[in-house]
């Protein structure tokens, strides 16, 4: 043990001799890049590969399903967090921040692995929520353990966690800019050139690592968007509204429901039942709550909006303008109860998933409802800007939004909107 330790000291000694600190931050920051895409590519295809399992070989075969299936996915991340973790993994960025803020950047080590078992589990038994705080967690938690493990001081180990974060929304949206700028903006780094080059290497190398794994299309691709004409800048301003209005809808329920289950439910197991029951109920109801809801997206975005009323009880009551748009606003209205479901009865989850699926659903409601007014406006655009509105009002991140969005659809001439929205 000694030796051991020995061994260590010199190899510390050692790399402050011949490696000056500058130089090493570049280096970590490359590895911390490329582990936190690792990460995030093992997250999508344990929920890919569980969600595969349960959607094709059991609810294809019977739609009650749907109520199974979230409870069991809770119960087991439950079970898993209580007993295995023994530790809060939930709101991951709350976590991150707290420990730039409280901790001395210091980020347990179980925190590189639990969330991404956690959220998998969650996830693909139907939990309604994201994959994309889990990741943003992982990711910080590899920067801060390999910070400490060379013992580099504090102000480094918060430059690591950053790095992590931009690699982690790097490598799991394919997204470099809003990879950055979501570090800058949302864990508040400055913007100096000692701090940018570093996180510029992480998002980088971890969305070269996703193109590698997953090809370098759009994760959105668009295949019904309009050019932007700017005499449409005041409907995309009305937009701008609801967007703001939905998310303080979205954050103020989302604390508030969160609040009362808390408070009414403290036995372990009434909360996997409760939570699991709610859930189930409410995605046999609404099928395109299940999940981070990213096929929802794809579909409104490329014109076809029926595809969501699939499997649902609504089925056959056709596929009306009014009808859709009830069974949206459905939708907006329930979700952040199936988000508070799934984090508060035992699963694990975040909340970037639900803001970009109620953004893109805002914005098809409102571009229909202008559309039967006779406005005529493109409804794939107006969905691809409630991402973006509804981010910014939910993160309060505007720039994450704006290039998120551009770089998760390849909207790029569509800056204008995202901006004015």
């Amino acid at each position: 043990m000694v030796k051991d330790r020995t061994t260590y000291d010199r190899f510390i000694a050692w790399r402050e001799q011949h490696i000056q600190q500058k130089h090493l931050v570049l280096i970590l920051s490359f590895f911390v890049g490329a582990l936190a895409s690792c990460a995030a590519q093992l997250l999508k295809m344990l929920i890919h590969g569980i969600q595969h399992l349960v959607q094709h070989h059991l609810i294809e075969q019977h739609h009650w399903w749907y109520l199974i299936t979230p409870m069991i996915g809770i119960t087991l991340a439950g079970l898993f967090v209580k007993y295995v973790v023994k530790d809060d993994i939930s709101h991951g960025i709350t976590k991150i921040l707290y420990a730039i803020s409280q901790r001395k950047s210091i980020i347990k080590l179980h925190n590189t692995w639990t969330s991404v078992v956690g959220s998998a589990i969650t996830i693909g038994f139907g939990g309604s929520v994201g994959s994309e705080a889990p990741i943003v967690m992982t990711g910080s938690a590899i920067g801060s353990n390999l910070a400490k493990l060379f013992r580099l001081d504090q102000k480094t180990m918060m430059l690591m966690i950053g790095c992590g974060a931009a690699g982690a929304v790097g490598g799991i949206f394919q997204a470099p800019i809003a990879g950055l700028v979501f570090t800058l903006e949302v864990l508040m780094m400055d913007l100096t050139m000692t701090r940018v080059a570093p996180l510029l290497i992480a998002s980088v190398t971890a969305t070269a690592i996703s193109f590698l794994a997953n090809g370098q299309e759009a994760m959105f691709p668009l295949t019904h968007s309009e050019p932007f004409f700017v005499e449409r800048l005041p409907w995309y301003l009305i937009l701008g509204v609801m967007c703001g209005l939905v998310s303080l809808y979205f954050t103020r329920g989302m604390n508030a429901l969160e609040q009362i289950f808390k408070r009414k439910i403290q036995n372990t197991w009434a909360k996997f039942l409760v939570g699991g029951t709610i859930l189930g109920i409410l995605l046999f109801l609404f099928p395109p709550l299940y999940g981070e809801g990213y096929d929802v997206i794809r579909q409104l975005i490329n014109g076809d909006s029926t595809s969501a009323l699939e499997n649902s009880p609504f089925e056959n009551l056709g596929t009306g303008s009014w009808l859709l748009i009830g069974y949206f606003s459905a939708i907006v209205l329930l979700k952040i109860f199936a988000s508070v479901a799934t984090n508060g009865g035992g699963g694990v989850g975040g909340i970037f998933a639900p803001s970009l699926f109620m953004g893109a659903i805002v914005g098809f409601i409102c571009a229909r409802l202008m559309n039967l007014l006779g406005i005529g406006v493109p409804e794939a655009n107006f969905a691809l800007a409630g991402m973006s509105g509804l981010m910014a009002g939910v993160m309060h991140a505007p720039l994450t939004g704006i290039f998120l969005i551009a770089e998760l659809t390849g909207g790029y001439h569509l800056f204008m909107p995202l901006m004015a929205v």
